[in-house]
């Protein structure tokens, strides 16, 4: 059987090492628009994006493998379609 002390940093280490894992969750819930420096929730926004890339007949790829210039169409596309006001400014 463990004493304390070791139990307790066998807790602690592990706590340490999932602390990243868990509130990484809530980094990723959100998408960054560089151009207009504000956020989006990500749930809503892959919607738009596959709404742009049909809408303007282009194939599926994911936005940041897309070069700068089609990378800046998006934003302004999504700019002028935001009628539910997702974003958050921060």
């Amino acid at each position: 059987m463990r004493s304390f002390p070791g139990s307790c940093a066998t807790v602690v280490l592990a706590a340490a090492l999932l602390a990243p894992a868990i509130t990484g969750c809530a980094v990723h819930a959100r998408v960054y628009d560089p151009y207009y420096h504000d956020y989006h929730a990500r749930d809503t926004e892959n919607g738009y994006y596959v709404q742009w890339e049909t809408n303007t007949h282009r194939h599926h790829e994911d936005l940041k493998k897309r070069d700068k210039d089609e990378q800046k169409d998006y934003w302004d596309w999504r700019h002028n379609h935001d009628h539910d006001h997702d974003h958050d400014q921060h």
